[in-house]
């Protein structure tokens, strides 16, 4: 009995240690980082983390120079960051490039201080770049979205250097998600998911809802 027991444990054990392995090969192919402001993070957050190849995307704060913010000073327009998203992604699988396409195609970024209902510096229209490769995948991105006319006004879209993300308080992370009979949620946030799922099907992870 003991020898059959000692074996069921042993069993266990390989089992967790190659979950564990696996675990640490899927948060290795996460190591890239973008980070964007475009209104109220929980609508964003949502977006992002419907794409193929995203991971866990984490809400928070960005763009200021305060240190250790909380939602009370950012929402309150008492600090200069921007309610900001932390999207971590596998490059094998969705690029940067496509990344910046998600964030102009799911927002207004011709509207300065302001997404929807939600007004203030704490919501604008922000695209970090964590080097120039970056910076240069933006600008030609902006360069062709003003080539082709997509907007009739100008983007009012900042791009600036990725210097400290903050995360949000727990209870924001993956908020629409454990959320959704929220008002904002229901009324702001879910039919701006729906839009851009309605636009870019491609991206989208199977099964996502």
């Amino acid at each position: 009995m003991y020898k059959k027991s000692n074996s069921i444990f042993r069993c266990f054990i390989l089992l967790f240690l190659v979950s564990q392995s696996l675990t640490a090969q899927q948060t290795k192919k996460m190591q890239a980082k973008a980070y964007f402001a475009s209104g109220c993070f929980w609508c964003v957050e949502a977006v992002f983390e419907s794409v193929n190849g995203v991971g866990d995307v984490v809400s928070g704060y960005a763009g200021g120079t305060e240190s250790n913010p909380t939602y009370n000073e950012v929402a309150s327009g008492n600090t200069s960051h921007a309610e900001a998203v932390m999207v971590p992604y596998d490059p094998t699988v969705v690029s940067f490039e496509t990344l910046i396409m998600v964030f102009f195609g799911s927002h207004d970024p011709t509207s300065l201080n302001r997404q929807g209902p939600d007004r203030g510096a704490q919501y604008r229209s922000i695209a970090f770049y964590n080097n120039e490769e970056e910076k240069a995948t933006i600008d030609k991105y902006v360069r062709f979205l003003k080539t082709e006319k997509v907007y009739n006004k100008p983007i009012s879209t900042q791009i600036v250097p990725f210097k400290k993300f903050y995360n949000a308080e727990d209870y924001h992370q993956d908020y629409e998600v454990k959320n959704p009979n929220n008002p904002y949620i229901r009324a702001v946030s879910i039919p701006r998911l729906k839009r851009f799922k309605a636009a870019f099907p491609k991206l989208l992870k199977e099964n996502k809802h």
